[in-house]
């Protein structure tokens, strides 16, 4: 299944699936045109995983760390599928990240590898939308990561069965391919991701896990069309001003 989370024309905001007829709730099928699609959760913070791909380490002239990289996204970073991004300002690369992101549906703490999906409600789209200037200077990266609107999250959740095991990730910009791997090359996986993040903090149900980007990140440009699309959840759109 794969749910969406939507303000209809109304107002109310509703939770309903995304069918190839449209998006359905209740008795009603709506044209995503008729509605405003939200992020699919509200999530306190977004754990994110720097360098998750040795192609993309490579390109940016690192090694892969011994153990998973992690930062921080907070609430103010989230925008959702047909939002536009605004590009911090003065900065001369800011660049587009495409990440398989994992939603949290329970609580986790402690949990371990061979559980971890127990804890989880679905995958969706993130671009991880980055200040290279900032990111480059500092090393939490506050300036870097968690500007505002620079975690773009949608369109759908997709529970798990939906998204195969080698899903692939692609990102396209003004129609062009820029990005395309797939969720095989990751260096850890979810699971372990689960552990390793759980070992040290406490996830709550809405709680966003980014699992990292492939090589051929690139500069945004104001006016560029950004797609994200992983296999089994769809494609995230969002354009940049």
């Amino acid at each position: 299944m794969r749910k969406v989370r939507f303000r209809d024309p109304a107002g109310s905001t509703r939770v309903g699936e995304w069918t190839d007829d449209g998006i359905e709730f209740a008795d009603r099928t709506y044209d995503e045109s008729e509605v405003e699609v939200l992020p699919p959760s509200d999530p306190t913070k977004i754990v994110c995983v720097g360098l998750n791909y040795a192609d993309h380490a490579a390109e940016r002239d690192k090694e892969p760390p011994e153990r998973p990289l992690l930062f921080l996204k907070p609430p103010n970073a989230v925008s959702g599928h047909g939002d536009t991004v605004s590009l911090p300002a003065g900065k001369e690369r800011v660049d587009h990240e495409a990440e398989l992101a994992v939603v949290m549906g329970e609580q986790a703490r402690h949990v371990a590898a061979d559980e971890a999906m127990e804890y989880v409600a679905g995958f969706t789209c993130m671009d991880d939308v980055s200040n290279r200037d900032d990111q480059d200077r500092e090393q939490n990266w506050v300036r870097g990561k968690a500007f505002d609107n620079s975690a773009p999250l949608g369109p759908v959740l997709a529970t798990p069965d939906e998204v195969p095991d080698d899903a692939s990730v692609e990102l396209r910009v003004n129609g062009e391919t820029r990005q395309s791997s797939s969720r095989e090359e990751f260096i850890w996986s979810v699971p372990e991701l689960v552990e390793e993040i759980t070992t040290y903090l406490t996830l709550e149900p809405g709680d966003v896990i980014s699992t990292g980007t492939p090589a051929g990140v690139a500069p945004l440009e104001p006016g560029d069309e950004v797609a994200v699309e992983v296999e089994g959840v769809g494609v995230l759109r969002h354009d940049v001003a």
